[in-house]
């Protein structure tokens, strides 16, 4: 079952990798984040040490990136077995042992050679996806946690027309809340909601302190 949906996900992420600017894009973020930490050499704050590390994981992720030959994911599309499968699993129980006996019988080969094909369909996909991996690290990093409180499980906030790429929320999840986020540039409004036996949203009754980071290069 695991590596059924371990497949199910490359398949997935396919969708998503296929686009042609994805690449180059991501290429552009990365040279532009080079060139901002950069600028911080001269910066008797920060350490250099920990400013190379990252210099370097960006020319890494850069040159592997640009390695990457042909459209992206070409290498699945090519092959006709991963194709088929693709094809029935998108079909509600379209992956029966009856509809599809070569991948059912790919499902009882040892775990470790399911791993290893699995592994080499994935791997030529590494390098677009930690280039996403660092930008969004380096995103999500530009924050700084401010510690709030939602008063009957609400919050608003004005943003005074200020854009942000990411939001990031950290709550004990003890309390049960649950955050519905409604944003645009010029307010943030955060409503909790919690969960009855019926599993039925309702309006989160309490307080709910939690930690708010707005992201932004």
């Amino acid at each position: 079952m695991q590596h059924h949906i371990a497949l199910s996900t490359i398949f997935e992420m396919l969708e998503v990798a296929g686009r042609a600017d994805l690449k180059m894009d991501l290429l552009q973020e990365l040279e532009r984040q080079r060139q901002t930490l950069m600028s911080f050499r001269s910066n008797p704050n920060v350490l250099p040490e920990m400013l190379d590390a990252v210099l370097n994981e960006l020319d890494q992720t850069s040159e592997a990136l640009k390695g990457m030959q042909g459209r992206t994911g070409q290498h699945i599309r090519e092959n006709e077995w991963l194709m088929s499968i693709r094809g029935r699993t998108i079909i509600p129980g379209g992956a029966c042992e009856f509809d599809l006996p070569s991948y059912y019988a790919w499902q009882h080969h040892p775990a470790e050679k399911r791993y290893a094909d699995i592994l080499s369909w994935f791997s030529p996909l590494a390098p677009l996806f930690d280039a996403i991996g660092i930008v969004l690290r380096l995103l999500r990093e530009t924050g700084h946690p401010v510690k709030i409180s939602a008063e009957n499980g609400s919050y608003q906030q004005m943003l005074q027309g200020k854009s942000y790429q990411m939001l990031r929320i950290t709550l004990n999840e003890q309390l049960g809340a649950i955050p519905e986020i409604s944003a645009n540039k010029y307010m943030l409004w955060i409503r909790y909601t919690s969960q009855g036996g019926d599993l039925k949203p309702k309006a989160f009754e309490g307080e709910v302190p939690f930690e708010l980071t707005l992201c932004n290069f």
